[in-house]
């Protein structure tokens, strides 16, 4: 049976673990000084560069993304402080990858994990008194910078994020429809009829690939229908095929409780056909 993780897994926390620690890699000692939480007067500052060896282990090359707020034009948010636990991490790792230079991060952060269980109470106590201080001034920060935002303002973040959400929603769903072995829907007639003619006219050198789809696509549209019903016939008898193979798939995620990727039209029960009074009764 296929089955999918947890969002409480202990793979997927750690997944997150080693996602918080690449963002505290980026921050180093000579940003003390222009982080706006050690600053009193907030002025948004450039993000520093990652390290090369955070850096490489990213799935973009982008260094720096924007936040929503400065998507719209707006300075950056005020950023929370570290917790105590990350504030220790960012301390000790420059010292444990000093002695072993070819440790990689997710044994960094599973030798750390252990260290900070074990580590020294004043330091703790340090630690956890700098958060505090920086959390206080953090809170103050953020106040001020959402009494500068308009209605309009907060109503376009707050919309951003719910499509941010939403779009998050549908890739794990896509994911999910895979892992559980959906049928995939026929291509139309005029995709399969794209698809003969990259093999038969492929693209040139000097051709962008929108320059050869307007080609192919102007070819399409003086196809005769006898022409056309080649592609079309094909695309019918594969489109009845997926139907009867997504019926039967959806059947059987309805039986092992997987709802969420059935189409919703499924979900409605057919109404209950009326039943007709005898001829007799009409008559009385």
């Amino acid at each position: 049976m296929i089955y999918t993780t947890s969002l409480l897994s202990r793979g997927s926390i750690f997944g997150s673990l080693i996602s918080k620690v690449r963002q505290v890699v980026a921050k180093n000692a000579d940003t003390a000084n222009t982080n706006p939480i050690n600053n009193h007067h907030f002025t948004p500052t450039p993000k520093p560069n990652r390290p090369l060896a955070a850096a490489s282990l990213s799935n973009s090359s982008a260094l720096h993304s924007k936040t929503l707020e400065e998507q719209i034009g707006l300075p950056p948010r005020p950023k929370k402080p570290l917790t105590p636990y990350f504030r220790f991490m960012r301390e000790m790792r420059p010292k444990m990858l000093a002695s072993n230079p070819s440790i990689t991060t997710i044994e960094v952060v599973r030798q750390l994990s252990k260290n900070w269980v074990n580590a020294d109470p004043k330091m703790k106590e340090r630690l956890q008194s700098e958060y505090k201080r920086d959390q206080e001034l953090y809170v103050e920060q953020r106040t001020k910078y959402e009494a500068t935002l308009t209605d309009a303002q907060r109503a376009e973040i707050k919309q951003m994020k719910q499509d941010i959400s939403d779009a998050k929603e549908r890739k794990q769903l896509r994911k999910r429809v895979k892992e559980l072995g959906r049928p995939k829907k026929p291509a139309s007639a005029f995709l399969r009829f794209i698809a003969i003619e990259r093999t038969n006219t492929p693209q040139t050198e000097q051709q962008t690939y929108r320059e050869w789809h307007q080609k192919a696509t102007a070819k399409w549209t003086r196809l005769s229908d006898e022409e056309k019903a080649v592609y079309l016939s094909e695309s019918r008898k594969e489109l009845d095929q997926y139907k009867k193979s997504i019926s039967i798939w959806e059947e059987k995620m309805i039986r092992l409780g997987h709802i969420d990727v059935v189409r919703h039209g499924n979900l409605i029960d057919p109404p209950e056909p009326k039943h007709r009074k005898p001829q007799a009764a009409k008559e009385k």
